[in-house]
C-alpha cells in the first residue's frame, strides 16, 4: 500500500506538470488516496478561524511526535477519537451532541462527556458546602424531561466544589442508542444536588456552557471508536528507533566513470527519506496536525549473498541462491521492500467542523529489508 501512496502523492501535486490527461490523472490519484485515508471527499475547511479542542491537541501529542508518527501505541482505545461540542448553546444544563459523522461501520467503544468545573459562588452564612452530587441523564422526551420516564440516570457521582477544571463521566450507552437510532438523540441532562441528593436553591456548583465561556471550556462529548481498518501483518512498532545506517559497501566507492543508474545497482537495501508535504496535495485547510510527515521507501540492490544486514527472509534467501546459480528460470533476485511499518496520526476538522484524531495504520517506511 505505501508504495501507491507515494506514487499518487507525486501524482497529486498542484500544478504537477504532465502530458494530457494529467488534471484527470490527477483527480484520480487524489481520489485514491482519500480512499487510502478512508474518505470519499475530503473535509471542507472551517468557515472560519478555528482552534481545536485543547484536549484533542494534547492527545495528539501525547500520541504521535511532531510528523504525526505514533510513538505511544497502547494510548488509544481503537483508531478514532472524534470531538463534538454542544449545539444548543444554551445557560441550560442541557446539552445536544449532533453524530451525524460518525460513520455506520465504526464501532463505539467509549464514550465521555466533558464539563468544565467553574469556581463556585460564594455561599452566604456560616454553613458552606464541601460536595454537591451531580447526575447526567439521558433525555427521553425532549418537551418534558422531568416526567415520568423522560429521562434515564447515566452516571451519578460527588463532585467538589474545591478549585475548578474538567470532570469527565462515561456515557457510551446512550451513545451506542443514539448511533443505532439518529432520532432518539434527544440530549443530555444536568443536575447538581446536595450531597444527599436533595435539591439545591441555588447550587454552588456550575460549570461552563457553550455559549458565554471561552472556547477552551465548552461542554464537549469525546467518543473513542474503531472502523476496523487494519494494517499489514509486517511487524508494527510504536516509535521508530533510530537505526544506524546501512554499512557502505566497497563497491559504491568505485571511481566516478560508473554511471549513476550503475552505482544505483549496487547500492544496498536501505532506507531513504520521503517527505509528503499536505499543503503540496491540497490539504492544509483541514488537516490541523501534522502539516506533513517523512514517509521514507526503500531503494537499493539485494545481490548474492544475502547477509544479515539485508535482513532477508527465508525465503528470500532461497530465491537469492535461486537466481544466482541459474536454477530455475524467470527466478528474479529479491526486492527491497518494507520490513517494518509505522502508523501516522491526522488531527483535522471533519465536514461539521468537530476534531478528529484518526490512527493510520502502514504509512512510514520503518526499515527495510530483502524479501
Amino acid at each position: 500500500m505505501l508504495g501507491t501512496v507515494l506514487l499518487l502523492l507525486a501524482l497529486a501535486k498542484p500544478g504537477c506538470p504532465g502530458p494530457s490527461g494529467a488534471g484527470t490523472r490527477r483527480a484520480e490519484a487524489l481520489k485514491k488516496l482519500l480512499e487510502v485515508f478512508g474518505m470519499e471527499d475530503p473535509p471542507a475547511p472551517p468557515a472560519h478561524s478555528k482552534q481545536p479542542p485543547q484536549y484533542m491537541v494534547d492527545l495528539f501529542n501525547t500520541v504521535a511526535n511532531a510528523d504525526g508518527v505514533t510513538k505511544n501505541p497502547d494510548i488509544l482505545e481503537g483508531n478514532t477519537v472524534r470531538s463534538f461540542l454542544d449545539k444548543t448553546h444554551s445557560e441550560e444544563m442541557r446539552f445536544l451532541f449532533v453524530l451525524s459523522t460518525v460513520a455506520k461501520n465504526e464501532k463505539i467503544l467509549t464514550a465521555e462527556l466533558h464539563l468544565f468545573r467553574l469556581w463556585p459562588r460564594a455561599t452566604e452564612g456560616p454553613k458552606r458546602q464541601h460536595l454537591c452530587q451531580v447526575s447526567i441523564y439521558q433525555v427521553l422526551e425532549r418537551s418534558e424531561p422531568d416526567a415520568p420516564g423522560g429521562k434515564k440516570l447515566l452516571a451519578t457521582r460527588l463532585v467538589s466544589l474545591q478549585g475548578s477544571g474538567w470532570e469527565v463521566f462515561a456515557i457510551t450507552q446512550a451513545v451506542r442508542d443514539w448511533t443505532d437510532d439518529e432520532s432518539s438523540n434527544q440530549g443530555l441532562l444536568v443536575t447538581v444536588q446536595g450531597p444527599d441528593g436533595n435539591p439545591l436553591d441555588s447550587p454552588p456548583l456550575r460549570f461552563a456552557s457553550g455559549r458565554d465561556h471561552h472556547e477552551s471550556k465548552k461542554p464537549m462529548l469525546v467518543l473513542f471508536t474503531d472502523d476496523g481498518r487494519r494494517g499489514a501483518s509486517l511487524p508494527m512498532a510504536g516509535f521508530p528507533d533510530s537505526q544506524p545506517p546501512a554499512p557502505i559497501l566497497p563497491a559504491e566507492k568505485l571511481a566516478g566513470h560508473r554511471s549513476t543508474r550503475s552505482l544505483d545497482r549496487l547500492q544496498p537495501c536501505q532506507r531513504h527519506p520521503l517527505s509528503v508535504d499536505f499543503e503540496e496535495i491540497g490539504w492544509s485547510g483541514w488537516i490541523i496536525s501534522p502539516r506533513g510527515y517523512n514517509a521514507y521507501h526503500c531503494k537499493g540492490s539485494c545481490p548474492f549473498p544475502l547477509g544479515e544486514n539485508m535482513r532477508p527472509t527465508n525465503h528470500a534467501t532461497v530465491q537469492s541462491i535461486i537466481n544466482a546459480l541459474k536454477l530455475s528460470e524467470g527466478v528474479s533476485s529479491p526486492c527491497c521492500v518494507p520490513d517494518k511499518l509505522y502508523s501516522i496520526n491526522l488531527l483535522y476538522f471533519d465536514d461539521d467542523e468537530n476534531v478528529v484524531l484518526k490512527q493510520y495504520d502502514d504509512m512510514v517506511a520503518g526499515s527495510c529489508g530483502c524479501h
